[in-house]
């Protein structure tokens, strides 16, 4: 039975959503390649709590598991171990931003065709995939998924049909594909990482103390394993290790403007990670410096919305002189099977979820610091739940400029109409969620997030304006539609 409506959407809205984390390791000899993709990918578990899956390589022969849930409920000890030791190991996590979370979703995907077999992890989205797969229907194609990660593969076969190699494979399919893609993938003998020219999804390499080559998301999952960081793959870069070594190739290299995410900063990366040689703790500390500096305001304690609004938090305190306090303690033990069937229950699972310290807040000028404002009823309870506190007065302070336009690099804002900045204005905004003042961080600091002045973003989401041509058809379900159209057919 439904619910009051603004109670259902407050619990339903989440941050925003980055749709994936991939990972690869190649090691020269057969060994336990499994565990490593699991605990790695357990440390990518942030970038995608949808599903999780696991191919292994054994000389060719390719075992995989793959299911919806998080890593630890897709594979208990038995389901690891039935994947077996190969060289070769290719892990996806993932959120989705085109196409549904059902199990036909699920990444890695496996392809079969006459020159081999491959396995592909993908984290991103391509502005033309519509035309891409239009395309590859036209000629035959029959598709099983309705993710844009699955014509990734079919053009990669397409290409290695006529390419005397996988590597030369890949590099043409770039030629064809636009937008943001992030790939890990295996072939029979190879483990190739690819990143799309403009960078806009992070991909590092690093070696573990064995020797093996691997490629993650982050930073983060190399220290999982206790794997040695290297290096960052270059926007545009192939990087291909095999039984010979390590292979760069970097003909698609500066055939674009960089353009790295900027909410892999603000709020999609761990803190712990390093993304293109820039600390992504230090990153939120300077947002939180620079929110200072722009908004100031008279408070006694700042606080941070856990977890993503706490580094930020921490630089506001240190460059304004106003105490830092911990207001909210989180519950980490609210699952994501969690259900609430009754209005009471859904009102209680806001309240389990996050709940403010009296004792902190009580009384107190408050500077409440999160990461973004997406519709406003998430922030709202939050703020609700501060006045209840006995919170004196309430300034809000988000370390991101407002969302003003949708992302198609893999960020699920797909609807501006669904945007509360699209039709308020900040004072409109503050009167909405109930705070006392309200002040974003500006486009032009959000910019300087970074300490390597190398770093450049894509903030179109912002309202900076599109590197590459839109898509003109479809939103994210785009592809749903057909699915279900032949599924209905066929009933």
């Amino acid at each position: 039975m439904p619910g009051d409506t603004a109670t259902d959407t407050a619990v339903q809205e989440r941050h925003i959503h980055e749709e994936c984390g991939v990972f690869g390791v190649y090691a020269k000899e057969t060994t336990d390649v499994a565990p490593l993709a699991y605990y790695a990918l357990y440390a990518l578990q942030h970038r995608g709590q949808e599903s999780a899956g696991i191919a292994v390589n054994d000389d060719g022969v390719f075992t995989s598991y793959r299911d919806v849930g998080l890593v630890s409920e897709v594979f208990p000890p038995e389901h690891l171990a039935a994947l077996g030791r190969g060289n070769i190991a290719v892990g996806h996590v993932r959120y989705g931003t085109t196409g549904s979370d059902n199990k036909r979703n699920v990444q890695p995907i496996l392809v079969n065709h006459y020159k081999g077999r491959m396995a592909l992890a993908h984290n991103g989205n391509l502005t033309n995939s519509h035309e891409l797969r239009q395309d590859l229907e036209s000629k035959g194609s029959i598709f099983q998924t309705t993710t844009d990660s699955e014509v990734i593969a079919y053009i990669i076969v397409q290409e290695r049909l006529k390419a005397p190699s996988i590597e030369e494979a890949v590099a043409a399919a770039m030629d064809r594909m636009e937008g943001a893609y992030s790939l890990v993938l295996s072939s029979p003998t190879k483990l190739i990482a690819v990143r799309d020219p403009h960078g806009f999804r992070p991909l590092c390499m690093g070696r573990t103390k064995d020797g093996a080559v691997v490629f993650a998301s982050e930073s983060c999952a190399l220290d999982a394993i206790g794997a040695k960081f290297e290096r960052d793959i270059l926007p545009g870069e192939i990087v291909v290790a095999d039984k010979t070594g390590v292979k760069s190739d970097t003909r698609h290299c500066r055939k674009a403007p960089k353009k790295l995410c900027v909410f892999e900063f603000i709020y999609f990366a761990r803190p712990d990670s390093v993304i293109d040689g820039s600390s992504v703790h230090v990153a939120r500390q300077r947002a939180g410096a620079f929110l200072a500096l722009e908004h100031p305001v008279q408070a006694d304690i700042v606080v941070g919305v856990p977890d993503s609004g706490l580094d930020a938090a921490l630089g506001y305190s240190r460059q304004s002189g106003i105490p830092y306090e911990i207001g909210f303690i989180k519950n980490k033990y609210i699952g994501r099977t969690f259900i609430s069937p009754t209005q009471t229950m859904r009102e209680n699972e806001v309240n389990i979820k996050l709940n403010p310290v009296r004792s902190v807040v009580e009384g107190k000028r408050v500077v409440l610091i999160d990461d973004s404002i997406v519709r406003g009823t998430t922030c709202r309870r939050t703020i609700d739940l501060l006045r209840k506190a006995g919170a004196k007065e309430v300034h809000m302070r988000v370390s991101a400029p407002p969302f003003v336009s949708e992302c198609y690099y893999g960020t699920d804002i797909d609807d501006k109409n669904k945007l509360i900045a699209t039709h308020h204005t900040v004072e409109e905004i503050a009167q909405i969620i109930g705070v006392d003042s309200l002040g974003y961080l500006s486009i032009q600091d959000v910019v300087k997030l970074a300490d390597n002045t190398e770093c450049s973003f894509c903030t179109a989401c912002f309202g900076g304006g599109y590197p590459t041509p839109i898509p003109q058809a479809g939103g994210k379900d785009r592809f749903e539609c057909k699915i279900s159209e032949k599924e209905n057919q066929h009933a």
